[in-house]
């Protein structure tokens, strides 16, 4: 019965924990420009919405 109520906990501390980074990762990326553009989960180029200049 404890594995069954620990479960959805210890997802929910993951899933929480995963959201944290992320919010943590923006932040250093918007105080530290010159490390390089913020990459969004949306995949694809990090130098603009969908094209990039530099090949």
């Amino acid at each position: 019965m404890v594995k069954f109520l620990l479960a959805p906990l210890v997802i929910f501390a993951v899933l929480a924990g995963w959201v944290a980074v992320q919010s943590a990762y923006a932040r250093f990326a918007s105080r530290h420009p010159r490390l390089g553009p913020f990459r969004s989960e949306e995949g694809g180029c990090s130098c603009g919405k969908d094209h990039c200049d530099r090949r």
